[in-house]
This record gives structure tokens, C-alpha cells and sequence, in this order.
């Protein structure tokens, strides 16, 4: 054994090299949309996605990724209005092609979401993609969470994703041969964690929202059997996003920039635009036959939790 860890570690590159090849693959997985063809692989779909607001987020980075595939309309959803403007004009500008409504909205609001989910079926007379990607993290520990904040995160990590699927799935059952829709369908995407799966990845509050998230879309998929509606979550691990700029902040302050997210075999945190071409995999038809799965983006992160238990989101 203790032969076999050598020849792992003799394998492996110095913390300089492998911080500086990081560096790079992010920055070439950030920039792929500049670059890829638009194969089309939402040609004609009507698509929804809540939690758009952030700059680095991935609701923007899968509106983005959405619209370069040709999605035909993106209605776009976020509490905080601020940068929803500045995305409208983004993806107008560099696609054309596609129609985009922004909303400031509460996703864990039943009549917001309700109503946007009749909008699309009124302007566009169908909808054929929800991604439920709102959420918020906490970093109390267990003595210091009181019931109001665990109430507000399981309201808006989970509550917001199981009315996405109510409503979504209601849609996504009419069919409207009119607009090249002749049977029911669809594909309902929610952001979980890898904190759902395991412990040791996030707080309890955001831990067990996550994990709901995850039941959710297991339950849902088998209640809407034989309809051609598909439900799954993605699990990310560390990934940097406005939601996670606090431990990313504290690690360059320190000087510890390259042994952020060392705790998975790819040995590097991931970006957001990882977590929407995940995203992109499940809304298109590429996925045709996978359902009801939680699906982890984590760079192996899962595997190694046992191994090497962290609090929180402070892996480095």
C-alpha cells in the first residue's frame, strides 16, 4: 500500500504547477462559449431559470450557455433586480435569436411562480425547461441556528423547488401540436449540493434544504411516470460563485488561493460555467433517458469526504 501512495504522489505535479494549470483550465472553460460552435441543442425550447442575479452565478452562467444552444425564449428570474438589466441586454446582443423576459421574483413565492409558468404557456404556448436554481448558503454552526434561519433556508433552497416542479410539471403535461409540441414533456433541473448527499459539505440548515431538493426530485420523478417529464438535481461541489465569494475572499487574503478545493482528485474548485454545461446536458435532449438523479459536479469531492471531514465550505 504505502508503494502504491508513492507512485500517486510521485505522479502528481508541485502545488506551483498544478496551481498554474488551474488557472488556465479555468480560464479556457470560462471563455468556451466565445469559441464553441452553437450546435442548437435547445432549438425551439421555452425555458425558465430562477437565481440569475449574480454576476459570477450560475443562473447567469446557464442563461448564457442556454442561449448560445438557441433556446427560443428564457424568461429569467431573480429577487435582487439589480443585474438583470445588464443580463437582458447581454444575451440580446450577442443572440438575436432569442427572446428574453427578466422578472424581479421570489422563487419560493406559489403565485410568482405559478404565474410565470402560465406567461410561457400564453405567449409561447408551451414550456419545455425549468431550472430551479435559486438558493442562499449559511455558515452557523449547529448552536448558533436558530428556527427562523432554518425555516428561511428551507423556504427558499427548498420550498422554490418543490413549486417549481408543481407548477413546471402542470405545464409541461400540455401538449400543443400548434407550436410543434404533440406530447407531453419536459425537463425540470434543481440545484442541490453535494451537502445533501453527504455530511460534512455545508451547515444544517443548507444541508438538509439540499437534501430535500434531492428526495424532491427522486418522489416527483417517479409520481410523474410515463409523462416524458424529467426531474433532476445537480450536485456542485465547491464551486465559485457571489454565493461562495466569502471563503474564496478569505483564502487569497491569506495567501492560500491555490489549496482552495485540494479535497477532490481534480484538486481545484470549479467555476460556474461547469455547472451549466451540466445544466445544458439535462435540459437538452441528450438526456433523454435520465431521470430522477442526483448528479454530482464535484470533481470526485464525494468520494473523499469521509476521508477528510470539512466545516462548512472552508476546504483549503
Amino acid at each position: 500500500m504505502p508503494e502504491g501512495y508513492d507512485k500517486v504522489k510521485t505522479q502528481a505535479k508541485s502545488a506551483e504547477e498544478h496551481h498554474a494549470t488551474t488557472r488556465a483550465r479555468l480560464h479556457q472553460i470560462q471563455s468556451q462559449l466565445d469559441n464553441a460552435v452553437r450546435a442548437g441543442k435547445l432549438k425551439g425550447k421555452v425555458c425558465i431559470i430562477t437565481g440569475v442575479g449574480s454576476l459570477k452565478g450560475i443562473g447567469r452562467a446557464a442563461a448564457l450557455t442556454f442561449a448560445h444552444e438557441g433556446a427560443k425564449h428564457l424568461y429569467l428570474l431573480d429577487y435582487d433586480p439589480t443585474n438583470l438589466p445588464e443580463l437582458k441586454t447581454t444575451i440580446e446582443k450577442k443572440y438575436p435569436d432569442v427572446k428574453v423576459t427578466t422578472m424581479k421574483a421570489d422563487a419560493a413565492d406559489e403565485t410568482t411562480v405559478s404565474g410565470v409558468c402560465q406567461q410561457a404557456l400564453c405567449e409561447e404556448g408551451r414550456l419545455d425547461v425549468f431550472f430551479a436554481n435559486a438558493g442562499i448558503a449559511t455558515r452557523e454552526h449547529l448552536a448558533d441556528t436558530t428556527a427562523d434561519t432554518f425555516m428561511n433556508t428551507m423556504r427558499i433552497n427548498a420550498l422554490s423547488c418543490f413549486l417549481a416542479v408543481k407548477h413546471a410539471s402542470a405545464a409541461m403535461l400540455k401538449a400543443n401540436p400548434s407550436r410543434g409540441k404533440n406530447f407531453s414533456s419536459g425537463s425540470i433541473i434543481m440545484t442541490a449540493s453535494t451537502a445533501g448527499i453527504r455530511s460534512g459539505a455545508g451547515t444544517v440548515d443548507y444541508s438538509a434544504s439540499k437534501a430535500a431538493v434531492n428526495s424532491i426530485a427522486q418522489t416527483s420523478a417517479y409520481q410523474l411516470q410515463k409523462t416524458d417529464i424529467r426531474i433532476n438535481t445537480i450536485c456542485p461541489g465547491l464551486i465559485e460563485t457571489g454565493m461562495t465569494s466569502v471563503t474564496f475572499e478569505y483564502a487569497r487574503k491569506r495567501g492560500s488561493e491555490g489549496k482552495i478545493g485540494q479535497l477532490n482528485a481534480l484538486g481545484r474548485f470549479g467555476i460556474a460555467q461547469e455547472i451549466a454545461n451540466a445544466a445544458l446536458f439535462l435540459a437538452s435532449d441528450d438526456s433523454s433517458y435520465v431521470n430522477g438523479q442526483n448528479i454530482a459536479v464535484d470533481g470526485d469531492y464525494l468520494l473523499l469526504i469521509p476521508l477528510f471531514p470539512v466545516d462548512g465550505l472552508e476546504c483549503f
